[in-house]
């Protein structure tokens, strides 16, 4: 039964996102054949809802198939109208699709930084490049010491793209480890941490720099696997589905707003001591989620 709801699910995933991507096609191919700037951003922003019905789509899937049972709280008072910083824990690919199963019609579509290199995938570079995803390209230390002349460029880049999502309401997602949680990276990295890598402060910096003052709050978003954190394929054959989500939904601290990050070195290093703090109680957390008893929280079904 595993096998089949996986191959089910691959393949309405499949189509799915073929169907959303003509439509994608003919919208961004007017979008771009406009020169003007402001028009541009306008038309990108009505073509948010191409991720809203690729979301919806997967949504009604999951649930027909039983692929996924996602006890969530703290999803009240959050807005499709407003602009937020969304931070989580990353564990798998199936992450992405939990959070668009939590937040739904609760939050603006969600968008992220993604590796230049992503943009050569297959439809989906494409794709996330014409919906606004702000692309980063990562220096090496070594390619630095060659050429330090690059250094900082790429979060400069972070914060110019980050000045584009001001006119629409947007949720940036940052996923402050800057990669999967594994036990090797954990042992590796000689992580403080019990269940989290050590977190990467320079996405949020840039974020909180170049929109804070607009942002409504931050919601920090913590994920557990109570069975074991699934593979992608695990996850379509139903493996692992039971997903508890711990939000919190509080305001940025208005000191941590309007910095630069690259050259104020004072801020920052509140940005990092604010980083780390969040970290701690969410580790903390996500031990609690971890003992929690199963279904004492709000089962989601759907936006």
């Amino acid at each position: 039964m595993g096998l089949i709801r996986g191959l089910t699910m691959l393949l309405f995933l499949s189509l799915n996102t073929l169907a959303w991507f003509a439509v994608l096609g003919v919208m961004a191919v007017i979008r771009f054949a406009v020169p003007n700037e402001g028009w541009r951003q306008r038309w990108g922003a009505r073509m948010n809802f191409i991720i809203d019905g690729w979301i919806a789509g997967n949504r009604f899937m999951f649930r027909l198939l039983g692929t996924m049972q996602v006890e969530a709280e703290g999803t009240e008072g959050l807005s499709r109208d407003g602009w937020y910083l969304v931070v989580s824990n990353h564990q798998t690919w199936t992450d992405i699709f939990i959070l668009q199963a939590v937040y739904g019609q609760r939050l603006p579509p969600l968008k992220f930084f993604m590796k230049q290199e992503l943009i050569w995938l297959p439809l989906i570079g494409v794709a996330c490049y014409a919906l606004d995803f702000p692309f980063m390209r990562r220096y090496s230390r070594e390619f630095l010491e060659k050429h330090p002349e690059y250094r900082g460029h790429d979060l400069e880049t972070a914060r110019r793209k980050c000045e584009r999502f001001r006119p629409t309401p947007t949720a940036m997602l940052i996923f402050v480890e800057g990669t999967r949680f594994t036990p090797e990276k954990h042992r590796a990295q000689q992580s403080p941490y019990r269940h989290l890598l050590r977190p990467r402060a320079g996405g949020v910096g840039f974020v909180l720099g170049a929109m804070g003052d607009q942002l409504h709050g931050l919601v920090d978003t913590t994920i557990v696997y109570p069975d074991g954190a699934p593979t992608f394929w695990q996850f379509l054959c139903g493996s692992g589905r039971r997903v508890r989500v711990a939000v919190e939904h509080t305001p940025l601290p208005v000191e941590l707003t309007g910095g630069d990050y690259v050259r104020d070195d004072d801020y920052r290093a509140r940005i990092q001591s604010w980083v780390d703090d969040l970290w701690r109680r969410k580790d903390a957390r996500i031990e609690a989620l971890i003992r929690q008893p199963e279904a004492s929280a709000i089962t989601v079904t759907e936006s």
